[in-house]
């Protein structure tokens, strides 16, 4: 087999550091002077860990030469800038805030630090992490490495970005809105947004049930084998829920899959539609039973609850943060910031828990009778990078807000569900498109066995398919 360090899968490249076939320190090297040929035009790397990554890499061969390595030994993972590394500063991008250096590590880092991960490079994000897309004033335009004109979404843009263009192997994620699986569907990664608990936290996020924490990678068992190191209960998250073993191997054949193309309300491209239609297809050739479903469901209640939510959870917290700074903030983080606080004078916490009751009621309606339900991920090819889209998306002739630019949301507000974003196929552009795979709350198996069905069907997208960036000018 041959090795390559920017493109190999993790289970490749942990057999090859086995057989003495490459090692940490090559693979590291490789993909930190990838950061030097092609972040210049990408822009999703916004601190590079150069020295702690290469001493971190010596001593995973050492631990090789002597037949002890860790389960992540050697693997390379950029780390979104909000996740905590224990002395680095965090400041999500924002200039109104001067940020704060962590004394720990977040959960996430903290045990893919003890696995044996290398820590290369901090990903750019939006700031705050509240946008769709990933640019900031502090940072610049994030873009992606598919097709430069675009951005990679948001808000785990840059971790998105890195791992398609082979600057990483995983990434952290996270996502309270569709900010693991947006990106995920833009760059043809494979993202997972865990049940509410699964993957633990820190406070005062730990609150805060639309959000979850994840690993990125290029394919099923990338993701997987990062999930599966970061899962379980941890004690500064009383949220965090027991380890499972998060099993991709049920047999999909007579599952029933139920494929929504719009969620009864979304505007959605024809070429988005195409790509999902003919995933669903796949699914269907591999045995499963799908079926096209109305969802039946008001996407208003659902706007009700997201507003409430937002206003008293997000916007609380960048208040509080920002304090009179705002005029230092990023034009649509400032807007987001006026807009949820003026309908906290109209929302309160028990508007958005009876605003969700209803809406997940209606999930669990159109999902009676199925395994799991399947739709795009994204309502457009892509965004055009370094815009704000403050007056819509132009989609199929018409002009949507920016809000509706991802199909994602809906699965925040059910957020026990867990919901899967892997590749659905190519837009014309270049870009790539996703489908999202949603289950029963907690039916973890499920959906990560239709999604390495779908894999094994059509194989994985970056063996036949990689961004050129190369001397591309």
């Amino acid at each position: 087999m041959t090795i390559d360090p920017l493109y190999s899968s993790t289970r490749d490249l942990l057999d090859a550091f086995r057989r003495r076939e490459t090692s940490p320190v090559e693979v590291l090297q490789a993909q930190l002077d990838r950061i030097d040929r092609v972040d210049g035009r990408l822009g999703a790397i916004v601190e590079r860990l150069d020295d702690s990554a290469l001493a971190a890499a010596a001593a995973a061969e050492r631990r090789y030469r002597d037949g002890d390595p860790l389960p992540l030994d050697g693997i390379t993972v950029a780390v979104k800038e909000k996740h905590a590394i224990a002395g680095h500063r965090i400041t999500e991008g924002s200039l109104a805030w001067d940020g704060y250096v962590p004394e720990e590590d977040h959960p996430v880092v903290e045990r893919l630090r003890a696995a044996g991960a290398i820590f290369h490079a901090r990903t750019a994000t939006p700031e705050f992490c509240i946008a769709t897309f990933t640019h900031t004033i502090k940072w610049g335009v994030s873009r992606n490495p598919w097709n430069t004109e675009y951005s990679p979404g948001g808000s785990s843009g840059g971790s998105a970005a890195a791992v398609a263009a082979g600057m990483t192997t995983l990434a952290t994620v996270s996502d309270i809105g569709g900010s693991t699986r947006g990106p995920a569907s833009f760059t043809g990664t494979v993202g997972y947004k865990a049940p509410y608990g699964r993957v633990p936290a820190t406070g005062p996020s730990t609150l805060d049930y639309y959000r979850g924490d994840g690993v990125l990678g290029r394919t099923m068992d990338d993701m997987l084998l990062g999930t599966r190191l970061i899962a379980g209960r941890h004690k500064r998250d009383q949220s965090s829920l027991p380890a499972v073993p998060l099993s991709a191997d049920r047999d999909v054949r007579g599952m029933r899959i139920a494929f929504s193309p719009d969620l009864d309300g979304y505007t959605v491209g024809p070429e988005v539609i195409a790509n999902a239609r003919a995933a669903a297809d796949d699914l269907a050739a591999a045995g499963a039973t799908v079926e096209q479903v109305r969802m039946g469901w008001d996407l208003d209640v659902m706007r009700t609850g997201l507003a409430a939510h937002f206003a008293q959870m997000t916007a609380s917290m960048m208040g509080t943060i920002v304090g009179d700074r705002t005029a230092e903030m990023t034009d649509y983080a400032r807007d987001f910031l006026t807009l949820a606080s003026s309908a906290r004078e109209h929302f309160t916490m028990f508007d958005a828990a009876r605003a969700e009751y209803a809406f997940q009621q209606g999930l669990a309606e159109a999902m009676t009778g199925f395994d799991a339900l399947i739709c795009p991920t994204s309502a457009a090819v892509g965004f055009p990078a370094g815009e704000t889209m403050a007056d819509g998306i132009e989609i199929d002739g018409r002009t949507v807000p920016w809000t509706d630019g991802l199909l994602t949301m809906p699965f925040n507000v059910n957020n026990r569900c867990p919901v899967l974003a892997v590749p659905s196929g190519f837009a014309t552009c270049g870009m790539p498109t996703g489908i999202q795979i949603v289950g029963h709350p907690y039916d973890d198996d499920v959906v990560l066995s239709l999604g390495s069905a779908l894999e094994e069907r059509r194989g994985r997208l970056f063996d036949s398919h990689r961004p050129e960036l190369e001397g591309k000018q």
